[in-house]
């Protein structure tokens, strides 16, 4: 099998990520279908010192944050996340770096007997693409020597492939928000209570700041199981002492000790998701997980976490973020207006149909000069006149273009020095704009 082979057996399978979740229903999902494969591979997810993360918003920048500090405690850490921006390759990650085409392939060719030991029967039904790319994550993790193990659920929770592991050493609750409603429900005690479907019996539970319908559901579920909560707003008290384009320094309180934080990410967000992750290591620290405190320091000043709120250009200042719901957009005007210096912002926008498109647009209106609406590859890519309306409606001028290049080409002839142009709406969005970039520079070197 070669690595293109392999990969397209990856994608031969059903991949939620390319149907809109209005075609989803909870029976598509079932625990036990990874759980047997799993077994068949001899159960390469267990044996390792796990945190497992779930939230609307900040889960990814939170578990790399996570995932650096355990690197920088001496940990042969795995990292899983999703979606990726470039290479499929980046959901996996081995000790701060995206595993190679050859360890995919290798892992696929231990994966692939598994699969199809699995399907003589199917007893739960077939299997799907990303079930696969979680148990080949764990296939990764046990060839590559990892010693700890950070998991960034896909959606939801409770019925999340990566929900396998039956005794996590710590569980995560990031903010939590309106999104894939079709799925979860459409109040915010039905997705808590999805994401909530995390926690297990005894398994300590950090708690990042929320809305108190949010936080009710979570600490009823903690408390069912015996879980202990530690909430992340009573825990700590942080306050930004510095910051540039660079980067932002902060000082951190909890209960026992203070710290002065460096992170190489923008926005208030980010210090709170700092903050939520130095939480879940203080609480490994208290339970006998060996940790110190220059690796906090470490660990947090090297993470690396693309496509959010990064600055790629200057003058004007090209920034790209993955914001793709109304809560994150609200977050990224916030940090646009507080961190990043503008005269104008224009927009390049490209979101998914199943968002809340209007709600996205009345949270950047106020702020744009001018918007270009495109979208992505994506098959759940929204149209881009329904983005335009959107924006439209709220009293901004919208204009159509093919591709996120070329929004930011039209977007340069109008900018000035000290304007901003921000492409954000997905993180599919970002990853276009990634990728022409680099394509760019090869064709140059070359």
């Amino acid at each position: 099998m070669t690595y293109q082979e392999a990969f397209g057996y990856l994608f031969s399978f059903t991949n939620f990520e390319e149907i809109s979740p209005r075609d989803l229903a909870a029976e598509n999902f079932n625990l036990k279908r990874v759980e047997h494969l799993l077994a068949f591979l001899g159960d390469p997810h267990l044996g390792r010192l796990t945190v497992h993360i779930a939230g609307t918003k900040g889960k990814g920048s939170t578990g790399a944050m996570t995932a650096s500090v355990l690197q920088a405690a001496g940990y042969r850490t795995g990292f899983l996340s999703s979606p990726h921006l470039i290479a499929f390759e980046e959901r996996i990650q081995i000790a701060g770096s995206p595993i190679s085409q050859q360890a995919f392939l290798v892992g696929m060719q231990e994966l692939r007997p598994a699969v199809e030991a699995y399907h003589q029967d199917a007893q739960y039904g077939r299997l799907t693409t990303f079930e696969l790319m979680t148990a080949l994550a764990f296939v990764c993790f046990q060839r590559e020597g990892a010693t700890a193990q950070v998991l960034e659920v896909g959606m939801g929770g409770r019925l999340d492939a990566t929900n396998v592991i039956p005794a996590p050493d710590l569980c995560i609750i990031t903010p939590i928000s309106y999104d894939h409603t079709e799925v979860l429900g459409n109040t915010l005690a039905a997705i808590a209570g999805e994401k909530a479907g995390i926690i297990k019996k005894g398994c300590p539970v950090v708690m990042a700041p929320q809305e108190e319908e949010a936080k009710r559901v979570i600490a009823q579920r903690c408390y069912a199981l015996d879980a202990p909560l530690i909430d992340v707003e009573k825990r700590a008290a942080w306050k930004r002492s510095s910051q540039s384009l660079d980067e932002q320094c902060f000082y951190l309180h909890t209960l026992k000790t203070g710290f002065e934080l460096r992170i190489p990410l923008l926005g208030a967000f980010q210090m709170e998701n700092a903050v939520t992750a130095v939480t879940g290591i203080e609480l490994l620290r208290e339970r006998g997980v060996p940790i110190t405190r220059e690796a906090i320091q470490q660990g947090l000043a090297q993470v690396r976490w693309p496509g959010r709120l990064q600055i790629l250009e200057r003058n004007p200042l090209l920034v790209v973020d993955g914001a793709h719901n109304v809560a994150s957009a609200r977050r990224l005007a916030e940090a646009l207006q507080a961190d990043l210096p503008h005269q104008r912002i224009f927009f390049v926008i490209g979101t998914s149909a199943d968002k809340d498109i209007d709600g996205i647009a009345k949270e950047l209106a106020p702020l744009a000069e001018t918007v270009f609406v495109t979208r992505s590859a994506s098959p759940r890519a929204a149209h881009p006149q329904r983005v335009a309306d959107a924006f439209a409606a709220a009293g901004v001028t919208a204009h159509m273009v093919e591709s996120a290049a070329e929004g930011i080409a039209c977007a340069r002839d109008r900018a000035t020095a000290d304007d901003l142009i921000c492409a954000t709406g997905s993180l599919y969005i970002v990853g276009d704009v990634l990728k022409h970039r680099l394509t760019a520079t090869l064709a140059e070197a070359w």
